[in-house]
């Protein structure tokens, strides 16, 4: 177990020194985020078995899960382009979520009365 914990802690500090990030911080981002990213992906599948919308419970997984791919593109350097590409799509497909729920016209809801009294 300690030899896991070891190569982790290299694995991090060799990042960090890659991308010019503080290695803890990055890993404190790392893992935090993944706890929320699940933790909302539970929220998106709890409300596809409810047949509830899925949108707003996607998107903050989609946005926890880029967290630290953030923070690296403010203050690091060296980064995949596949980070950039990632985290446009997450915000283009906010964008698009939102504007369509903006625009969208309501829908006329109908109301049903009882004509009798019991």
């Amino acid at each position: 177990m300690i030899e896991y914990l070891l190569e982790l802690k290299d694995w991090l500090f060799s990042l960090g020194e890659e991308h010019g990030v503080n290695p803890l911080f990055l890993a404190c981002l790392y893992l935090t985020s993944k706890l929320f990213f699940f933790s909302f992906l539970g929220w998106v599948l709890k409300n596809l078995r409810a047949k509830k919308p899925v949108t707003f419970p996607l998107l903050f997984a989609c946005m926890s899960f880029s967290v630290p791919y953030v923070y690296i593109i403010i203050f690091g350097y060296n980064i995949s382009i596949w980070v950039y590409l990632f985290i446009g799509c997450v915000f283009a497909y906010g964008a698009f979520s939102i504007w369509k729920k903006v625009t969208a016209k309501p829908i006329p809801v109908e109301v049903h009365t009882e004509d009798h009294i019991v």
